[in-house]
């Protein structure tokens, strides 16, 4: 087995990774985050982003050859 962080992978599949990322924070934490924007006056997708790259780093890829 071969481990892996975020930053090994070729950028097709970070940007793939990304996207499912963005989609699973929004789903999780999407009122939270607009909540925080809005009161803060932080540009919520900018926040978004940087929520998903931080979730990102959380997971241990694992590939098998």
């Amino acid at each position: 087995m071969i481990y892996l962080n975020y930053n090994n992978l070729d950028d097709e599949t970070q940007q793939r990774l990304i996207s499912m990322s963005k989609k699973e924070v929004e789903r999780r934490f999407g009122e939270q985050l607009r909540n925080y924007a809005r009161e803060h006056y932080v540009n919520y997708q900018t926040l978004l982003e940087e929520e998903a790259i931080r979730n990102l780093y959380n997971y241990k890829y694992v590939f098998n050859i």
